[in-house]
């Protein structure tokens, strides 16, 4: 029986986990860069911020995330396989969350904040603004999959 030191070793080392962290950062870095060129970059926290935590924009690094999950499982336990079937489902609630709810919810909060300026500068009601929760376009989801399925793709035909 081996050790739990072998054990987490192994667990650190196991590929379909590093390729879904290589396509989060990969994502990530690039909706960073796409950002900095575009001059939407205002500080090193801001830097910091985008590189490794916010959501929104172009790829989506959900969408890259699971894409790159769903390939690995599809090349290592057969597409007819219960835990493909698992990481599919996983792979379009994701999905559908990034591009309908998370987006939805987004555009009712920048409505209600729009709202509650409008009505504390008439001095009608104190607001405090709601976060505004980031979704994905259509094309930001697609691009974030089209990144994790061939990130994905190279991982398991460089094994």
């Amino acid at each position: 029986m081996s050790s739990v030191r072998e054990q987490l070793a192994l667990f650190f080392r196991n590929p379909v986990l590093l390729s879904c962290i290589f396509s989060w950062l990969s994502a990530q870095f690039i909706k960073t860069l796409i950002k900095l060129f575009s001059g939407k970059v205002h500080s090193v926290g801001e830097l910091l911020e985008l590189l490794f935590w916010r959501t929104g924009s172009m790829p989506s690094s959900h969408s890259a995330l699971v894409a790159t999950l769903c390939t690995n499982v599809g090349f290592r336990s057969g597409i007819n396989s219960d835990v493909f079937m698992l990481s599919l489902v996983f792979f379009m609630v994701t999905i559908r969350d990034a591009v309908g709810v998370r987006r939805a919810n987004g555009i009712q909060a920048r409505v209600l904040n729009t709202l509650g300026k409008k009505l504390v500068e008439k001095g009608i009601i104190d607001f405090v603004p709601v976060k505004e929760v980031q979704g994905h376009t259509p094309a930001e989801v697609a691009i974030g999959c089209l990144l994790g399925f061939f990130i994905g793709l190279g991982f398991c035909l460089l094994k």
